[in-house]
């Protein structure tokens, strides 16, 4: 007879408790893995999260309380696990995973690790730490009501980067308040304002932090009073934002300082919110307004100014009280009670959104953009569903015991669905793919080609935009392959900074030319081969050949009947697919034959056209894996 510890084989459940894992994340996925983990036997567990406990995360992150407010997610997601299993030996690390000290060599201390991220960044460089490390990825994330569960296996099969995915539209929520860190976080901060002031109140769309909420401060006496001295221009109370703004008759100058000055200094007194992340920057009015700059009010009458343009600061401030007075006279102009929509296409609603959100870019160290970004980027939200959470921690910790089981083979890509397929299965599994052989992160020599205009790119864009942004890289080292080692790109500080201003043409480099990228703390090189162009569309800086996020894989080659797939044709959520019912194929009675040729004819060609429908759904729910981020375990703005 078998012998059993728990529900586990005897051989199971002592790899599982000899085993280290590491969880990338303490949030919604992350809390429901780590409560998973120490109820099915694992005892030795590292946990890291850069994040801090907001309000927000208490409906679905259950383990934290409102008296854990401001305090680490890892380090309160530890004790609270402990209590489940107090024999279990629990790490937690309160920073973020892409610190050069979780290098190779940290990652080769696991059995494997499991992500529990929300951004694609540091999926990407788990993905790259681990693949250096050859240790096993069991990689998650959720969509609201959709989830989504694979293992990564050097060698084995796709990393998380082997298929090229579309820009990012999805993003945490839980910071837009307090940590922005993207310009996008401000955007939406901006939006809210608006609706604030003059559309709909709505509770969940607080902009500034709660100065009567003690809990929101490390020191809550001293925050309270550090932040209640320095209300006197807007004279703070928590009264509803668009009260005291109506009752301080919309000046734009008190409207100014509580936004970007009062509510930055109470961010402030939450110390340790910035001892790992760069610390805002408040702005006062008279202060900005002072700067000497171009003539702001001949900023806005030029003719045919474009949206393309980047404002300065003083500039920002301007539209920013010109906007204000605008909207503010057409809300009086409807009356007591009344609301405004905000609408993308009304100038001064998009004029708001605008300098609001350039101000607080400006604030938290961003670099500012343009209207037609801004407007581009605006979007709504899609909120965190705690049930998927619970499904997809569980799902990771089924792949964890196939791996620890020494049967990666068996392991599989899992999707949770909105709805019921026609079997009335919410999970759909699809076998694993292996290494997509171009990939240009886990080939043996991974390469790409950029198509760029070498008499006008900056090394400056060569590093942050195209190494960092584009390809993922950290700490980039770049060298010229052109005989003599040119270092054009060194990641020691203040070794190559006065290149970064010229242009890539001044260093020799032209049609042609070949790049080697390294990045030491990934353990990662990339060849990046020069295709010189001048004529690139319109405010496009680079292209990389051969990268087409849009388009879905090319059809495989292996048996559709191995592959249970799932996808939808415009790719708007994971649907049925009839490669589901795959049981059903040419499934007949034993004792009855096809009653005539007819049957025959019938039959084949039924069975043709079921083998090419599977191919299809297999190939959608690769351009599922493709095109659904599932980067959410907080509450995501989604783009249109």
């Amino acid at each position: 007879m078998m012998a059993l510890v728990g529900s586990l084989r005897k051989e199971l459940a002592e790899a599982v408790a000899s085993s280290r894992v590491l969880v990338v994340g303490a949030g919604g996925i992350g809390c429901e893995l780590l409560k998973n983990l120490v109820l099915s036997g694992f005892v030795h567990i590292d946990v890291i999260d850069l994040d801090t406990i907001d309000v927000s995360n208490l409906n679905r992150q259950f383990l934290f309380q409102k008296k854990h407010v401001g305090k680490s997610k890892a380090q309160i997601a530890k004790e609270s696990v402990l209590k489940f299993c107090p024999k279990a030996s629990i790490t937690a690390y309160h920073d973020s995973i892409m610190n050069p000290d979780y290098n190779v060599e940290f990652f080769r201390n696991f059995t494997l690790v499991m992500n529990a991220l929300d951004n694609r960044a540091a999926r990407n460089h788990v993905n790259r730490m681990c693949l250096a490390a050859d240790i096993p990825l069991i990689e998650s994330g959720t969509a609201g009501y959709l989830g989504q569960v694979t293992v990564i296996k050097k060698g084995v099969t796709e990393c998380y980067e082997c298929q090229p995915k579309p820009t990012q539209k999805t993003f945490p929520g839980c910071t837009i308040r307090n940590t922005p860190s993207e310009p996008i976080h401000c955007i939406v901060w901006a939006k809210y304002l608006f609706n604030q002031l003059f559309g709909e109140e709505d509770a969940d769309q607080e902009v500034s932090p709660d100065t009567a909420d003690p809990e929101a401060a490390w020191e809550p006496e001293e925050a309270a009073a550090r932040a209640g001295a320095s209300n006197k221009d807007g004279d703070i109370k928590r009264v509803s934002t668009k009260d005291w703004a109506k009752s301080t008759g919309y000046d734009t100058v008190k409207l100014f300082n509580k936004l970007f000055k009062d509510d930055i200094k109470y961010l402030l007194t939450m110390d340790k919110l910035w001892r790992k992340r760069k610390a805002p920057v408040p702005l006062d009015w008279n202060e900005v307004y002072n700067i000497e700059s171009c003539d702001s009010k001949a900023e806005f009458t030029v003719v045919g100014l474009k949206d393309q343009q980047i404002l300065d600061l003083k500039s920002c401030a301007v539209l920013f009280a010109k906007s204000v007075e605008t909207l503010r006279a057409r809300l009086a102009e409807k009356g007591e009670k009344a609301e405004l929509v905000w609408d993308k296409d009304d100038p001064p609603s998009m004029d708001f959104v605008t300098a609001a959100a350039n101000l607080r870019m400006h604030i938290f160290s961003m670099n500012m953009k343009s209207k037609f970004d801004v407007k581009s980027m605006a979007g709504n939200i899609i909120p965190a569903i705690a049930t998927t959470n619970a499904v997809i921690a569980g799902l990771i910790v089924l792949e964890a015991l196939k791996i620890l089981s020494g049967t990666v083979e068996q392991c599989k890509t899992v999707f949770l669905n909105k709805q019921p397929n026609p079997r009335k299965k919410l999970l759909v599994p699809c076998a694993l793919d292996p290494p997509n052989p171009n990939c240009y992160v886990c080939a043996s020599r991974p390469e790409v080609t950029v198509k760029m205009n070498v008499n006008k790119v900056l090394v400056q864009t060569l590093q942050d935009k195209i190494l960092k942004e584009k390809f993922g890289m950290v700490a980039p080292d770049v060298q010229i392959e052109d005989g003599k080692g040119t270092i054009l790109i060194s990641s020691e500080e203040g070794e190559t900074e006065g290149n970064n201003r010229k242009c890539l043409v001044e260093f020799g480099i032209r049609n042609g030319s070949r790049l080697q990228s390294d990045d030491f703390l990934q353990d990662y090189t990339l060849l990046v081969n020069i295709v010189h162009c001048e004529d690139l569309e319109k405010d496009i800086e680079f292209e990389v050949v051969g990268d087409a996020p849009e388009k879905a894989p090319q059809k495989l080659t292996e048996d559709p009947e191995k592959n249970i797939a799932n996808g939808s044709d415009d790719g708007a959520q994971p649907s049925t697919s009839k490669a589901q019912e795959q049981d059903d194929v040419l499934i007949v009675d034993s004792d009855e034959e096809p009653s005539s040729a007819v049957s025959d004819i019938n039959m084949e060609d039924r069975t043709q056209k079921r083998k090419l429908e599977q191919e299809d759904d297999h190939i959608r729910a690769k351009r599922m894996r493709v095109e659904q981020p599932a980067d959410q375990d907080d509450d995501i703005i989604a783009l249109d």
